[in-house]
């Protein structure tokens, strides 16, 4: 790729396009967004209104009410121990590719090659997944409001296709107002979500007590004979139930994936992420909450696979319940057009360093600064990836929703741990931009690996009993197909590095000629292996 000259005094740059060309880039895509805008992609993203919504039942059945009202605000400390880390790196490196250019420049070419692969899975699997989840929530809207609507599985995923295609169209022709929806995203999360609280509040006639909020356990998942006492509950069924809260706090590297088109990018960047975090983990605990307190037909909840809105249903009036989904779908439509923001910004920047297949295609922007061909190819591969939902579970539980679900956590978590693990690695050699953590990398840098390496072997592992096999019940639509789609992808991944790519993929690529910054020179110079 031929370099671009460095600016002239008649080509004038700002200290943000600036310190993109000492990152190796020309400013392509167009700055615009405010430090705002750049938080709230990832405050739409993480969305209290979409997964505090459609993974609740996982929570419900693999420990029932401690499993949020406790593992909530637990899990989301050490996530925000995780975004304190990367927004350190995102303020170091504010570049579109984000995690996969910092992991190539604190380590080696194999290292961008495998956590931008991880990376751009988790981004498509949170996409795919974040928009059936809002065609689940629109299908029982329409059964509520139409009678001739069945609410079948096929209508479910017709209406994820149908969103997913809007959503591709909106980042497509939307480019002058993307940000200006971004901001209206958060103040939908902000009041749709006090809108349900103060309804399960004020509207049913009977509430749970504080007893059964925070001590009742469930186990219903089918292993350890529903016990929820013994050590098969405690270290195997209560921690299934945490991807409640790791699959609804992640996608915020979006505000890595964005800092290219966001002023002030080095400090507005980092705060975005950490606050994106912070802010919706209070917002979802206390969320959360207002569901448990109204969950007093416990049957009838147990009865729908611990769906979340078999609460709205039984503990609200017909009218209040169409209004808490219509509330919750409104937040998942503006959620998954913020994910297909970022996973084609990712799909973009991966391409610029022809690490895709077909990257002259994915890499092009229009005369508007918009990846187009990047946003088309990115959304049919979450398609493909959902696929597998039109096949119903026997046990009636969205088997592989949820094994989609999996797929987005292990694959956006391994690619945050590579990045932060060599940023330990690095030490005194790593320079830090305006926003740093100190002496204080080390301590957080290990929490959050050791939390990514467990939660990565935990979702891996069967969800019910019928999928695991060798079992007498053992059936392939209840499969948890995670550790297939991310073991294989990085089987192919690691075959096609090893037969080829570590030929020519040298990492990130300089389009322009103005000097490397020193602590990517420091780094490249590193010699400790591979």
């Amino acid at each position: 790729m031929a370099t671009t000259p460095s600016p002239t005094a008649e080509q004038p740059m700002d200290d943000d396009a600036r310190r993109l060309a000492e990152l190796g880039y020309q400013q392509e895509l167009r700055r615009k967004w405010s430090g705002f805008s750049n938080f709230a992609i990832s405050f739409s993203i993480i969305s209290i209104l979409a997964g505090c919504f459609t993974t609740f039942g996982q929570a419900w059945n693999n420990g029932g009410p401690v499993a949020i009202s406790w593992g909530w605000p637990l899990i989301s400390l050490f996530i925000l121990i995780i975004g304190f880390c990367l927004a350190e790196l995102v303020s170091a490196y504010p570049t579109a590719g984000g995690i996969y250019w910092w992991a190539a420049k604190m380590g080696r070419p194999v290292h961008g090659w495998f956590t931008g692969w991880l990376n751009l899975i988790g981004l498509v699997a949170v996409t795919a997944s974040v928009d059936y989840g809002c065609a689940t929530f629109l299908n029982l809207t329409l059964s509520a409001l139409f009678d001739g609507w069945a609410g079948t599985l096929r209508q479910a995923f017709l209406l994820f296709v149908v969103i997913l295609v809007l959503h591709g169209l909106i980042n497509i022709f939307g480019h002058r107002i993307i940000d200006v929806l971004q901001n209206v995203s958060v103040w939908w999360h902000v009041a749709g979500a006090a809108a349900v609280v103060a309804i399960l509040l004020l509207v049913p006639d009977d509430h749970q007590s504080f007893r059964f909020v925070f001590t009742e356990r469930f186990n219903n998942s089918g292993f350890g004979d529903g016990d929820t006492g013994g050590l098969t509950f405690w270290f195997y069924v209560l921690p299934l139930g945490f991807l409640l809260t790791q699959y609804t706090i992640t996608g915020f590297d979006a505000c890595a994936h964005v800092s290219e088109e966001t002023r002030g990018a080095s400090q507005a960047a980092a705060k975005g992420l950490w606050r994106s975090i912070f802010y919706s983990a209070v917002g979802g605990w206390i969320l959360l909450l207002a569901f448990l307190f109204a969950a007093t037909d416990v049957d009838a909840i147990n009865e729908a696979g611990g769906f979340s809105g078999a609460i709205f249903e039984t503990a609200l009036t017909p009218f209040f319940f169409k209004t808490v989904i219509i509330i919750s779908t409104i937040g998942q439509f503006f959620c998954g057009m913020s994910c297909v923001t970022s996973m084609s910004r990712m799909t973009y920047a991966f391409s610029r360093d022809r690490a895709v297949p077909g990257w002259r295609l994915w890499s092009k922007v229009d005369r508007n600064g918009t990846p187009v061909n990047a946003i088309i190819g990115a959304t049919l591969a979450g398609l493909v990836l959902t696929l597998p939902a039109l096949y119903e579970s026997p046990s009636g539980i969205p088997i592989a929703f949820y094994a989609v679900v999996s797929v987005a956590v292990i694959g956006l978590y391994l690619s945050f741990v590579i990045p932060i693990a060599l940023r330990l690695r690095m030490g005194d050699r790593f320079q830090p931009g305006p926003w740093t953590l100190g002496p204080k990398y080390k301590l957080l840098g290990w929490i959050a690996v050791i939390e990514i390496a467990v939660i990565s072997v935990y979702f891996v592992l069967p969800i019910v009993p019928a999928g695991v096999p060798g079992n007498a019940d053992f059936s392939w639509s209840a499969v948890n197909y995670a550790p297939l789609a991310v073991g294989g992808l990085l089987l192919l991944v690691a075959v096609w590095w090893y037969a080829s790519a570590r030929k020519w993929f040298t990492g990130p690529r300089r389009t322009v000629d103005l000097p490397a910054p020193r602590a990517a020179t420091d780094a490249a110079r590193a010699d400790e292996p591979a």
